[in-house]
């Protein structure tokens, strides 16, 4: 799924040594000039395009922080902190707690229905 394999992505660049600000830089920044997209994505400032997060928490010290629960571990709740609690999509604010219990709701539906079941790989 797109995002979760991204975060993992995140975790491995920085097991390998490289600084977590460093990685947030490649993921972002520099993608975004390898893409030519810079001038588009030139970062926070007005008119400039940009999509945020706001976390409970810095995922500088754990990137498990930008998964929608917040994670110490796979599978593992954390306690009062961490995940993410706002999108900001083109200008859009979106409650992501909200959006994550919506796509719950949705995936329970569908299972309820038979319809996850029908579904290839199943």
């Amino acid at each position: 799924l797109y995002g979760f394999g991204l975060i993992r992505e995140l975790e491995l660049m920085q097991q390998a040594g490289i600084h977590p600000l460093d990685v947030v830089r490649i993921a972002t920044t520099n993608s975004a000039r390898i893409a030519g997209l810079d001038e588009e994505l030139c970062g926070i400032r007005f008119g400039c395009v940009a999509d945020l997060i706001v976390a409970d928490g810095n995922p500088l010290e754990n990137f498990k922080l930008l998964y929608g629960g917040g994670l110490a571990y796979y599978g593992t709740p954390r306690e009062g902190e961490g995940g993410v609690i706002w999108t900001i999509k083109a200008g859009e604010v979106f409650d992501a707690q909200a959006l994550l219990a919506e796509a719950e709701w949705y995936v329970q539906q569908a299972h309820e229905s038979g319809a996850a079941d029908a579904a290839p790989g199943h």
